[in-house]
């Protein structure tokens, strides 16, 4: 069996490295059985110096990604991995400095909440050691921040903030992690969805045109024509092909609008081939992975410039989405709609979402009965714990929107890696946490 090997040159007796030779073929004696002989490259670092024996101080073994996310203490060390972590860190500067320019103010919401944004049900429940309840009352962990940018922007304008987001989702897929970091932006006095879908556009390409001239996005595109460390190469046969990868990129860096398409729309595109998938598109029905997979490739595609564009489909039903939507004013003849988007991008699915937020109290307080949640009164003022989310429209509310990115998707998107838990440092998921 042949394992590449690094070794270690030590000097205790004469072993001279002629100029014209460079490479030996090595035997390293050891206990029975355990003889191992490779062919080396020797370099002589200064005129002179000289070799001796030689010892092996590791195996340079290729692992997977599975096993190497039981191990993931020591998995930046491999060297696909340190350049995936340089690249998040090239990625967050880059956000950072565009929200910067576009006058956005960087916030820090709070990781503890008093409830479950969403709405579905899937927050971790927040417990100290002791048997009474720390904060008097059930708390979680935050399963998106826009609630709380909502009341920050009211005050400060347009606001952003790259913070861990955490949902409690008995999901085993590879685009799923129960902790992941969410980019959420939220802007004051827009009128139109058009305006947040833009800066959620404008962002993505300036950050893919940053990143083009950054050493670790180099690398990732480099590796993959030409490794000098075989196990290096190895390392990126589980990557998306280079030629996918650049129709990506030059997706996002488009200079042209992506495609819109309105969720009645998208689904009278997909009845004629629903043949095809395991669940029937329907109206009134989520949009499943494959269905959203399916749009990407389909009308995403730019033949021009031989690019997948990314694309965005709005204006879904009000029952399936969540309480604080603001309803369209012009809906389908199937039913209501609110003013709500998801970009989607090839293979992947969803990379984002955003709406226009309820701005009106009354109208609110409709669509939290809506949807089975309970209203707060003056009878039970703690009623899911959203009264002071009812206070930011009763004390003055302009119009305002805002969108959600998962940042670690956008990674596993850009890199090509096709697993979100091989983009994070420390992955946590469904029955795994490792360190």
């Amino acid at each position: 069996m042949s394992h590449p090997l690094r070794l270690l040159a030590r000097r205790h007796r004469r072993w001279p490295l002629p100029a014209a030779r460079r490479s030996y073929s090595v035997r390293i004696p050891g206990d029975a059985g355990s003889d191992v002989t490779t062919v080396a490259d020797l370099k002589e670092w200064q005129p002179g110096r000289l070799v001796s024996d030689v010892q092996v101080c590791g195996w340079n073994k290729y692992q997977t990604p599975e096993s190497l996310r039981a191990i993931s203490h020591l998995r930046p060390r491999t060297p696909i991995n340190s350049t995936l972590l340089r690249l998040r860190s090239d990625a967050t500067a880059l956000v950072s400095q565009f929200f910067f320019h576009e006058k956005f103010q960087q916030t820090h919401p709070p990781i503890i909440t008093s409830s479950d944004c969403e709405g579905a049900g899937e927050a971790f429940t927040v417990k100290s050691g002791s048997s009474s309840e720390f904060f008097r009352d059930p708390k979680y962990l935050t399963v998106s921040s826009q609630l709380h940018l909502e009341a920050l922007a009211q005050a400060l304008g347009n606001v952003w903030t790259l913070s861990p987001t955490f949902r409690a989702e008995q999901s085993d897929t590879s685009r799923h992690l129960s902790e992941f970091y969410m980019l959420e932006a939220e802007m004051s006095f827009v009128q139109d969805m058009d305006e947040v879908m833009d800066l959620a556009q404008r962002m993505l390409a300036s950050l893919a045109s940053g990143l083009r001239q950054r050493s670790a996005a180099q690398e990732l595109e480099k590796h993959r024509l030409d490794s000098r460390d075989p196990a290096e190469r190895l390392a990126f046969e589980d990557l998306v092909d280079l030629k996918e990868l650049q129709q990506r990129w030059r997706g996002l860096m488009a200079p042209i609008r992506w495609p819109r398409v309105t969720y009645t729309e998208a689904i009278e595109m997909l009845q004629p081939v629903a043949h095809q998938f395991e669940h029937k598109p329907v109206w009134g029905s989520g949009l499943q992975s494959e269905h959203e997979k399916y749009l990407a490739e389909k009308i995403g595609y730019d033949e021009a410039s031989d690019a997948f564009l990314p694309i965005f489909v709005t204006h879904y039903p009000r029952e399936i989405k969540a309480f604080y939507m603001l309803q369209s004013e012009s809906p389908p003849a199937q039913g209501p709609t609110v003013d709500c988007f998801d970009l989607l991008v090839p293979n992947l699915g969803e990379l984002a979402g955003g709406s226009m937020r309820e701005h009106r109290l009354a109208q609110l307080e409709d669509n939290m009965r809506l949807h089975g949640l309970e209203v707060p009164t003056h009878r039970k003022p703690r009623s899911n714990d959203m009264g002071w989310y009812l206070d930011l429209r009763r004390w003055g509310c302009p119009p305002h929107g805002g969108f959600g990115l998962g940042f670690d998707r956008l990674l596993s998107y850009l890199t090509g890696v096709p697993n979100v838990r091989d983009v994070v440092p420390f992955p946590r998921h469904f029955e795994r946490c490792d360190c």
